[in-house]
């Protein structure tokens, strides 16, 4: 809906798309066999290490993210 709350500052400008035009499905990413095969390879892993408690929190993960920069 137009008419719902935002915190955008007055005069902000804004694109408008109807819903229609907004690609949802999932074959509309523009990923092609071998990279769709990259990444699911990928999420297999992650899902992999974070069932061996391989992970870190967000907190953490920022800290090391900052500390590189």
């Amino acid at each position: 809906m137009l008419d719902e709350p935002t915190d955008l500052p007055e005069g902000q400008i804004v694109e408008l798309v109807p819903v229609n035009e907004v690609e949802l499905a999932d074959d509309k990413d523009d990923l092609d066999d071998e990279d769709r095969a990259r990444l699911h390879e990928s999420l297999r892993q992650s899902i992999e290490e974070m069932k061996a408690g391989k992970t870190m929190d967000w907190e953490q993960a920022m800290a090391e993210l900052r500390s590189r920069r």
